[in-house]
């Protein structure tokens, strides 16, 4: 699907597994490289359609041979990248012994010499990605006084560092505002926040009703620990 910068390659299921040979004891094995990969898709895509293409990557990958657990790894290492957290990244990958020959996500191996290759769109978003407005952007000013009252729940935050917080949200709320709640209660600044919910790293932009969210579910934040 993912590709260089414009075009994207054909998509091959077949190649998200170990393909047709495995890898050799004792090949090469670089560090995670930071940099993230270029690419255009074929078609502008939201924010929304990249998420869904990514959702069915990794809900159908470990069907198509390897194990799951590297898979599960993997897909924590790709969210980590994104989220400029390279260190746990790389921690991530050593703790699965997941070998790079090149320094990518693109293709990679575990223990037991068997190949996998995540699509350049699980690693960063196309050039041409259409970001999508958040609610607090497309509500006008003075509609303040016409808003109907936003049904609150007590939203539950687990934090990296093993705290749960409740935090007064409602379905409307964008994840950057909730942050901001956050900040005030505990502490933590806004940047050193990385929000995830079903394995999903969620944008600033990202409202709660977008995640599908209930207010009985856990959101999954990761606390900078070198600033904490």
């Amino acid at each position: 699907m993912g590709g260089c910068v414009g075009r994207e390659r054909p998509e091959s299921r077949g190649s998200s597994g170990r393909g047709r040979g495995q890898r050799k004891r004792g090949a090469r094995n670089e560090p995670l490289k930071k940099d993230k990969p270029r690419w255009k898709s074929d078609y502008p895509m939201t924010e929304g359609q990249l998420r869904s293409k990514r959702d069915e990557f990794w809900d159908t990958a470990p069907a198509f041979e390897g194990r799951k657990e590297i898979w599960d790894a993997l897909k924590a290492a790709a969210v980590a990248l994104e989220c400029n957290d390279h260190e746990l990244a790389q921690a991530i990958l050593d703790g699965a012994s997941v070998t790079l020959p090149h320094g990518s996500l693109t293709e990679c191996y575990d223990e037991l010499g068997n190949r996998y290759q995540l699509p350049v769109y699980c690693l960063a978003p196309p050039v041409n990605l259409i970001t999508e407005r958040s609610e607090e952007e497309s509500v006008p000013e003075n509609a303040d006084a016409q808003t109907a009252p936003k049904k609150e729940f007590q939203l539950k935050v687990r934090l990296s560092t093993g705290k749960d917080v409740r935090l007064s949200a409602s379905m409307a709320d964008p994840v950057g505002l909730l942050k901001k709640q956050l900040q005030a209660q505990e502490g933590i600044e806004v940047a050193r926040q990385r929000w995830f919910f079903s394995g999903k790293l969620l944008t600033d932009k990202t409202r709660l009703q977008d995640t599908k969210i209930q207010k009985d579910f856990v959101v999954q934040v990761i606390v900078n620990q070198a600033d904490y």
